[in-house]
This record gives structure tokens, C-alpha cells and sequence, in this order.
């Protein structure tokens, strides 16, 4: 029989567990196209996103924060997004029966997010009921710092009632692979979301997955 190397598994969302891209990039180009501005491409919204929304927004509108239009452009986004989150986004083939056999084989979940709180919620009531416990969205106001603090993580793991040396953090990009060593975590990178192994591995990334069915063997020795 094989040994279990974790009791928990702590899930990224975009990019991780749902491809949410095009819904951002439509958002953020309603915003643009709105206020005049270019419209920004697949792979720049690709480039932009982990950073959670209001980063999203600076980078993909000319001189970010410094751009006097660009509180008008983060409302018009957030508004956008909150009608419009769900049109195009679905979970990764195979994501489903992951978090399915996850659950029968009893590993505890949860999701952290660098996503507004609600929009998490929201997302993790339409996807994950019954099936993952805890997820916890941006939370600044209330003191817990965004990704790639370990704020956040160490907010999922007390909710779930487990120590950061029992779980293991999946995501896709940079900010999870920082976050995870900010939390002395171990980390798995997966390859089907917002960025590339290359790109995962020049960011310190060291354990890869390929597809979730191999996320599956990685919990065990």
C-alpha cells in the first residue's frame, strides 16, 4: 500500500483548478474599449494575471495607477467581471476527477485565491460544493495579505485544522511558487494553466505536473 505524503492539498484557482482567462480578458477589454484605450491580447492578459484584480488592471491599462482613467478602469472591470465571470470559464479536463478521488481517498482541500472573497465563493459554490471545504479569497481589509504572502495559505490551513508540513500547494504560476516558499511549503506546479514550464521553472519551480491525473501520484511515496 502507498504512504501518503500529505493530509491536505491547497489549490490555486485561476490557471490551476479553472481556465477563467478569456472571461478577464473580456472584462478588461470592455473596460479598455470603453475608456478609449487599446484592447489587450490573449497573451498579454496571460502575462498579466496572478496579482489578483486590481493588479490586472494596472498592468493592462497604459501607465497603470499613474493613468488618470485607471480607478474608472478597475470599476468598470470589477462590474464587468462580477455579471460576466462565468460565460467562458470551465474547469480543466480531467480537474473534476482529481478533486473526486481526492475526496474518497479523504485528503482534505482548499482554495486560496488572489480573487475579490465573493467572486471566490461564488466560483467555489457553482464548482466545488460538497467537495472542497475551505476557500479563501482577497481579504486585505480584514489584514490577510495577497499571494504571494503566506497569509492566506495560513488562513485556509487553520480553517481546515492542519499544519503547513502535512499539505502540499498546487499552482500554476510564479506567485504560487513564491507563495508556497513564503510558506515553507512543498509546491507542485502544474503545466496546463497561465504559464509555461519554462517560465514555472525560472521562477524556482522544482516538482511538475502535467496533467491532474499526476498530481494524484505525487501525494504518495
Amino acid at each position: 500500500m502507498k504512504t501518503r505524503k500529505y493530509e491536505a492539498v491547497i489549490f490555486d484557482l485561476d490557471g490551476t483548478l479553472l481556465n477563467t482567462l478569456e472571461d478577464l480578458m473580456d472584462s478588461v477589454n470592455y473596460a479598455l474599449k470603453t475608456l478609449g484605450m487599446s484592447e489587450r491580447t490573449y497573451e498579454e492578459i496571460r502575462s498579466f494575471v496572478g496579482n489578483g484584480l486590481g493588479k490586472l488592471v494596472e498592468r493592462a491599462v497604459p501607465d497603470g495607477k499613474d493613468n488618470p482613467e485607471y480607478e474608472k478602469a478597475f470599476g468598470l472591470v470589477r462590474e464587468y467581471y462580477k455579471i460576466h465571470c462565468n460565460d467562458k470559464t470551465d474547469l480543466y479536463p480531467g480537474v473534476k476527477e482529481l478533486l473526486r478521488k481526492l475526496k474518497e481517498q479523504n485528503f482534505k482541500m482548499a482554495i486560496v485565491s488572489n480573487k475579490y472573497h465573493e467572486g471566490v465563493q461564488e466560483l467555489k459554490a457553482q464548482y466545488f460544493k460538497d467537495i472542497i471545504e475551505v476557500a479563501v479569497g482577497e481579504q486585505e481589509a480584514e489584514g490577510i495579505r495577497k499571494k504571494p504572502a503566506p497569509d492566506m495559505v495560513f488562513e485556509a490551513l487553520e480553517q481546515l485544522g492542519i499544519s503547513k508540513e502535512k499539505a502540499v500547494y498546487v499552482g500554476d504560476s510564479e506567485v504560487d511558487i513564491a507563495t508556497a516558499a513564503n510558506t515553507e511549503m512543498d509546491c507542485i506546479a502544474v503545466e496546463w494553466g497561465f504559464r509555461t514550464r519554462k517560465e514555472q521553472e525560472l521562477a524556482g519551480g522544482k516538482v511538475f505536473a502535467k496533467t491532474p491525473e499526476e498530481v494524484l501520484t505525487l501525494l504518495y511515496l
